[in-house]
């Protein structure tokens, strides 16, 4: 697994989106198996270098709408427990710079199949892992079209729906969060980091960040900034863990943990609106 991840970090894209279109697949997975699906989509925003990104200022901003065929994998779940009136809650799952390029390694960073085959048996979500274009960072532009598609296509809850991502991935989610506030129920961001000016926007968000001490590629005072400026703001659900002994690679021992997903499955858009005044 942490080979997979750190290839999904470090390795330069290496398909082109023609390629990457020509192993699409298209229509509904079977139950416990993944599927590699495409809609079209805005390109994303311009990649930014880790120094580029420890500045805050344009966390959310979008600069390209050149649309492409965007690919994503997609998994269905075997165990019909997590599935309520609505659907199955859906987990939008965001890699880490440089990890779109090879599909088959995305795939293996994809849950559920990276937890094992006994995790998979009882893994209670919807699955969307989408591979961002090379020289490219994730927007709300981009993902929307898919979240969109696997709504449609799939027995998805839309009230359920969850966004988790690692470095750029992180960045990601946390962007997801202020853009896509009235679309998704929490998100987990590791070590990324998100304008503190957002803060008001995030105020009522379930948001559970992780980052390590010893981050030198993404500086730990990014998750700190935004979840104090969150606090100051009112927000009530926002939490940060930080760990003294780890650098930047703090979710290889956090993803395995089921109070992860025991803490996003308590969070629904449906109990936010009721709480709304």
């Amino acid at each position: 697994m942490l080979k997979h991840l750190l290839t999904l970090l470090l390795l330069p894209a290496v398909l082109s989106a023609a390629a990457a279109c020509a192993e699409t697949a298209r229509g509904v997975p079977t139950p416990g198996e993944q599927v590699l699906c495409s809609t079209r989509a805005p390109i994303g925003q311009p990649f930014r270098t880790p120094e580029e990104a420890d500045r805050p200022g344009d966390d959310v901003t979008v600069e390209s709408e050149e649309i492409v065929d965007l690919s994503y994998w997609l998994y269905l779940p075997t165990d019909e427990s997590a599935r309520t009136a609505k659907g199955f809650p859906v987990l939008l799952l965001l890699h880490g710079a440089g990890g779109g390029g090879d599909l088959e390694a995305l795939k293996g960073f994809a849950f559920p199949g990276s937890l094992g085959p006994e995790a998979s048996k009882t893994w209670p979500f919807i699955t969307v892992t989408p591979a961002c274009p090379a020289e490219s960072r994730w927007s709300a532009e981009q993902l929307l079209p898919i979240l969109d598609r696997v709504l449609a296509d799939t027995p998805a809850d839309p009230d359920r729906v969850y966004v988790m991502g690692v470095s750029m991935g992180g960045y990601g989610t946390w962007m997801m969060l202020v853009k896509a506030h009235d679309r998704i129920a929490a998100g987990i961001p590791f070590c990324g980091g998100c304008d503190p000016a957002e803060a008001s926007r995030l105020a009522d968000m379930p948001v559970w960040a992780f980052h390590g001490e010893k981050d030198t590629v993404v500086l730990p005072r990014r998750s700190v900034d935004i979840v104090r400026a969150i606090k100051e703001r009112g927000g009530e659900k926002v939490r940060l863990t930080l760990y003294p002994d780890c650098d930047h690679d703090c979710w290889t021992r956090t993803y395995r943990d089921p109070a992860l997903y025991r803490w996003l499955l308590d969070q629904s858009l449906a109990d936010r609106r009721t709480a709304e005044p």
